[in-house]
């Protein structure tokens, strides 16, 4: 979100001082110091295969039996309703309700073998986008707090920050769009943990848009959208109604009072820093290039019609621009409005008829659409859900909660094209061979984006810890 919090914890110059600023600057425009100051400086960046990334979050679960690992030999209680097609790359097993990623699956590398243990939804969601467990136990919350993990969006953004100029820059270096996930979720009562910096400090957590659905029983990923509805709005910065310019330069005034007032502490390094960063989150809100990249209008009408006017194909539009950009990393979350959507306990019916269509239409057009532009070699597209299905269904084909091993799809980034990595045994139930873990596709993705998965960070009690721990770069992954 473009709020930006610090997180608790002494700092070097003196906790009153610190503290007098937070009250000053939450009050206005949400901005603290934190621990800015005080967190180690990234590691200069190592070879970087991936100038972006784009995080297509599939939150509920698809299954891999109905998706990209389908057992047509396995026994009739467990391969399902669907059928595999041909496609272009051999031993690829691909659900017939994915037409356009069958034809282009030359262009992409599939996992069979992602494997974990927390079979949950929220701290599944934590764990895939983290690469760490979350602390809050199967069972006993859904909700984010601060003793989260990461992001490694957040991460990204660390690192931006930290470079030559990175608190310049007019957009920031991670976004998530078209909500944060749980917005949509019934009445919007259930936020979930994983997307967010976490401990880090919430100045690092992303710019979120905001897309608003009809009423409590709508479903914008699974039905057009207007043109009216895809809003985009900065979360934070605007309710429905857009804000304007002079609103924006009113706020300003209110923090050069506030500056006035503590004309005391010039030249203190704490008040450089709360300056930069105030600067920072003005120019994002006011920039004309953030209004340009979240314009999801001005793209030809026949490249939206092939991405989908669903809430999911204009998202993964709007990714598509803001990585154009420059934004590094933006996720696109295809939220559970209904309570289920991926998460299909009951029946396969939505999953036909709705999820598996929207999603082959936005990431099949994603795939193609950044190869026709040149983009596809320095931008990773990773496709994931937080864990799979179980082998044995509901009476209707519904399937519940199977950790223990899903897909992943993933493409561009110098990932190879048309290949498998990992294999499930007969039954979908486990990984038969080069298992993947969260950790593992943590530090993969730090790999491709040129970070180092070993850099240490400080923690909310300036203790160094790891990115990444016990997970390591599949270098199979990549060509040469």
């Amino acid at each position: 979100m473009l709020t930006i919090y610090g997180r608790s914890g002494p700092a070097c110059h003196g906790v009153s001082r610190r503290r007098m600023l937070e009250a000053g600057g939450a009050g206005l425009l949400g901005l603290s110091l934190g621990n800015v100051l005080s967190a180690e400086a990234a590691a200069p960046p190592g070879k970087v295969r991936a100038r972006s990334v784009i995080f297509l979050f599939l939150f509920g679960g698809p299954s891999q039996f109905e998706t990209f690992d389908m057992k047509p030999d396995a026994p009739t209680t467990i391969r399902g309703p669907f059928r595999p097609i041909p496609c272009k790359t051999p031993d690829l097993r691909i659900c017939e309700h994915l037409p356009r990623l069958a034809a282009l699956s030359d262009r992409y590398t599939v996992i069979r073998s992602m494997t974990h243990d927390f079979n949950d939804h929220s701290g599944g969601g934590h764990y895939i986008q983290t690469g760490r467990r979350w602390h809050v136990p199967i069972g006993g919350g859904f909700s984010p707090t601060p003793k989260d993990w990461p992001s490694v969006g957040s991460v990204v953004e660390y690192v931006t920050q930290r470079q030559p100029d990175g608190l310049k820059r007019e957009l920031p270096a991670y976004a998530v769009v078209p909500n944060t996930l749980g917005r949509l979720q019934e009445s919007g009562q259930y936020p979930r943990p994983g997307e967010h910096a976490g401990w880090l400090g919430k100045q690092y957590n992303p710019l979120t848009t905001t897309v608003d659905k009809r009423n409590l029983e709508d479903n914008p990923y699974w039905r057009d959208c207007t043109d009216e509805e895809l809003t985009y709005q900065i979360a934070g910065q605007a309710s429905r109604k857009e804000i304007r310019l002079d609103r924006i330069r009113d706020r300003r005034s209110l923090l050069e009072q506030f500056d006035a007032a503590r004309t005391g502490l010039d030249g203190d390094p704490l008040v450089a820093g709360y300056e930069r960063l105030r600067q920072r989150a003005l120019a994002m809100v006011a920039s004309e290039k953030t209004r340009r990249a979240l314009d999801v209008k001005s793209e030809p009408a026949a490249l939206r019609d092939r991405y989908g006017r669903h809430l999911f194909g204009q998202s993964t539009l709007v990714a598509r621009r803001l990585v154009e950009a420059g934004v590094r990393f933006v996720t696109v979350h295809y939220d559970a409005c209904d309570g289920y959507s991926w998460d299909s306990h009951v029946h396969s019916d939505d999953v036909k008829s709705h999820l598996l269509p929207t999603f082959d239409q936005a990431c099949g057009t994603l795939i193609a659409d950044l190869d026709d532009r040149g983009m596809l070699n320095d931008t990773l597209v990773v496709a994931i859900g937080e864990m799979g299905r179980t082998p044995k269904p509901t009476a209707r084909w519904g399937r519940n909660h199977w950790s223990t091993l899903f897909p992943a799809l993933l493409a561009g980034g110098g990932v190879r094209r048309g290949a498998l990595y990992g294999r499930s045994d007969e039954n979908g139930e486990y990984v038969a061979e080069n298992p993947v873990t969260p950790e593992d596709l943590a530090a993969t993705l730090y790999y491709a984006l040129g970070i180092d998965p070993e850099l240490e960070v400080l923690d909310a009690q300036a203790r160094p810890v790891r990115l990444v721990e016990g997970g390591h770069p599949v270098m199979d992954l990549f060509g040469s």
